[in-house]
């Protein structure tokens, strides 16, 4: 009988080796473990058998059964990971197919200009500042020796935001307010550039947005002068535009600096061409902030980043600029 048990075991491993499905398995089981198999009518044999017969047959009937159970659920496992397989193979998507040559895209003129002038600035030694869009009239005006009787205010062109009560609210008309809240906040020295958006309620033409970018500059430490403004200034339009080209200062008046003036560069066909204000930081703007403007003093300029994107690329118009024709964005 035993041997008998150990020919069934050797045949059911070779058997469930050679199953190629699920079903297959299956059918083994039954086949092997169910009612009707060999190993039942093995197991209900043992009462005919003698004692210690008995005892070695159990032995083996059970050892074989846990084998051929073994063998089983090892079948099913090697089995259904190979449907699984078969399952993602067929399913799989290749994800690597190109239709067609993509276009990609590259930076707006505005984002191009900027990332330069930051450059430019930083290997200088500055530090990069900013604000907020909304301000308030202190930081907008007041700080900035701007009260509210004073006639360079109403230039501006002011777009206001109703907040209500107490402040008067409104967007910035240029990134000035971010000198003065760098200005509270840290201690001098202090070299920075504000970058950002600025509003004013001017009607769009070849030459004005309402909505455009600045790029101002701060300076403020011991023994500051106009030279130092000037020479920055230079140094700044040789690093951007090229060593050939020339600047010059011309006096001009701003509330907050003093003595002002506007800087230009040269063209190529010897004219000049105006591409902001500048002057030295008024007294009253760095008292306003808690500075001692007896012992400190500062620089500050400003442009738009537009105009120079403009200038730098030879356009006709400045609103080409915001009017996302995918024409004219890709020859940049």
């Amino acid at each position: 009988m035993i041997d008998e048990l150990e020919a069934l075991a050797a045949s059911a491993e070779q058997r469930l080796m050679a199953a190629t499905d699920l079903d297959g398995v299956a059918a083994l089981d039954a086949e092997l473990l169910g009612k009707k198999s060999q190993l039942s009518a093995a197991k209900k044999k043992l009462g005919t058998l003698e004692p210690e017969e008995r005892k070695a047959a159990g032995r083996a009937v059970n050892e074989i059964r846990q084998a051929i159970e073994a063998g089983i659920s090892a079948a099913r496992q090697r089995l259904s990971a190979a449907a699984r397989q078969i399952q993602y193979d067929a399913e799989r998507l290749d994800l690597s197919e190109r239709l067609g040559e993509i276009r990609r895209g590259s930076l707006h003129l505005n984002t191009q200009a900027r990332d330069r002038l930051e450059d430019v600035f930083v290997s200088m030694g500055y530090t990069i500042a900013e604000g907020p869009e909304v301000e308030t009239a202190w930081y907008n005006f007041e700080a900035l020796n701007i009260p509210e009787w004073h006639p360079a205010r109403g230039s501006f062109d002011t777009i206001f935001v109703d907040l209500g009560e107490p402040e008067e609210v409104m967007l910035r008309s240029h990134t000035s307010p971010v000198q003065i809240r760098t200005m509270e906040n840290t201690e001098p020295p202090i070299y920075i550039v504000a970058p950002g958006r600025t509003f004013r309620t001017d009607t769009a033409d070849a030459t004005h947005l309402p909505a455009f970018n600045q790029i101002e500059g701060l300076v403020v430490d011991r023994g500051i002068t106009l030279g130092d403004l000037a020479g920055t200034i230079e140094e700044f339009v040789h690093a951007f535009f090229g060593g050939e080209v020339k600047t010059r200062l011309r006096p001009s008046y701003f509330p907050f600096t003093e003595p002002s003036a506007e800087f230009d560069i040269s063209r190529p066909d010897g004219s000049w061409l105006e591409l902001g204000g500048c002057g030295v930081v008024h007294p009253n703007v760095l008292a306003n902030c808690g500075i001692d403007p007896e012992e400190w003093q500062g620089f500050a300029f400003g442009f738009g980043i537009d105009r120079l994107a403009v200038m730098r690329y030879e356009l006709d118009d400045i609103r080409e600029l915001v009017n996302n024709d995918v024409r004219f964005l890709r020859q940049f």
